[in-house]
């Protein structure tokens, strides 16, 4: 267990054997330990930056820096060091998932991590660390397992999107028989899941497109190619991202059909709502003809003497009314 030193923030370091040891400003180490191959930076203060910076003798790249969009601002090599960035999903559960901008760095036979999020990729990663087979001799080999993590955990995201999707999709589209009318404004809310799904799959697919460039950039890295079994795996883990990528797009395109279909399911049951009020019209427009006839006051009118014209004008309305029902029966518009 890693335990804050008193009186100052913690850096999380990892050792060859997945030993997690604490680095902290308020007693900053005079060089880091040879064992320590991974150092974890979680939203990192000014003067932690400054404190590694001293210890690595790179420079820490800032959150801003993380932002570039241009590969060349998120794919580069300076003094020795090689510097990548990835936006990685995270907040997957919720219906506000998101990306954040993780910094990857190699230097020294050591990996730095920079991010200012917690993707759970991170905690699953960090709670297999001691079973990594051949333990993690190196900064390479812990990035490229951490990245084969990161594309099974987003593989993991889209079987769970794909699992919510078919269910929704169920629920929409499901058995309607025995005269089971759908609850008021259900659609209307099952849209909002689908804009949830939406984003999500559209997030991983970023995602997905910046960890591309990351293994293309990284296939190339020197460290990488001198170390057979890190480049297959990452060979293995491109082709993997690859074809995520393409599982991403299907998914997509059964969302959109989704959302094409909900909104066409709303527009026929608004259809059928405005059918039923101009038949209902079109229905008492007769009877309503026959009142106004003989709610005329005209002094001379024959019926207004006739015994039996209230009941006959009753009788005249009813049918009047019942004729137009039947013939709209008959030709199925009801």
């Amino acid at each position: 267990m890693v335990r804050l030193p008193k009186g100052g923030r913690m850096i999380s370091g990892y050792c060859v054997n997945g030993e997690a040891v604490a680095l902290s400003t308020a007693e900053p180490p005079a060089a880091l330990r040879p064992e320590i191959v991974w150092i974890d930076l979680v939203e990192p203060t000014r003067a932690e930056e400054l404190m590694m910076e001293g210890l690595l003798g790179i420079s820490i790249p800032t959150r801003d820096d993380l932002k570039g969009i241009e590969p060349s601002s998120r794919l580069y090599v300076e003094d020795g060091a090689v510097f990548m960035t990835a936006s990685l999903i995270y907040r997957s559960e919720t219906q506000i998932a998101g990306l954040t901008d993780v910094g990857f760095i190699l230097s020294g036979g050591r990996l730095v991590t920079i991010r200012y999020a917690e993707p759970r990729v991170f905690g699953l990663f960090k709670a297999g660390l001691h079973r990594i087979p051949g333990g993690c001799r190196n900064g390479v080999v812990i990035l490229t397992r951490l990245l084969e993590t990161i594309s099974d955990r987003t593989s993991e995201i889209l079987e769970q999107a794909v699992d919510k999707i078919d269910d929704l999709s169920i629920e929409v589209f499901g058995d309607r028989a025995a005269g089971r009318r759908r609850p008021p404004q259900l659609l209307e809310a099952r849209l909002r899941d689908v804009a949830g799904f939406h984003r999500l799959v559209a997030k991983t697919r970023d995602s997905l497109a910046s960890l591309s460039r990351l293994l293309t950039f990284l296939y190339t890295v020197p460290e990488v190619q001198e170390d057979k079994y890190s480049r297959e795996l990452c060979r293995s883990i491109s082709r993997d991202i690859q074809s995520l990528s393409e599982h991403a797009a299907f998914i997509s395109g059964n969302i959109t059909f989704l959302l094409d279909a909900s909104l066409g399911l709303i527009n026929v049951e608004q259809n059928a709502i405005i059918k039923i009020f101009s038949i209902a019209s079109v229905v008492l427009l007769p009877p309503t003809l026959v009142a106004s006839v003989y709610g005329m006051n005209f002094r001379v009118m024959p019926e207004l003497e006739w015994q039996f014209g209230y009941p006959w004008a009753l009788a005249a309305m009813v049918l009047s009314a019942i004729i137009p029902f039947f013939f709209f029966r008959w030709k199925g518009w009801l």
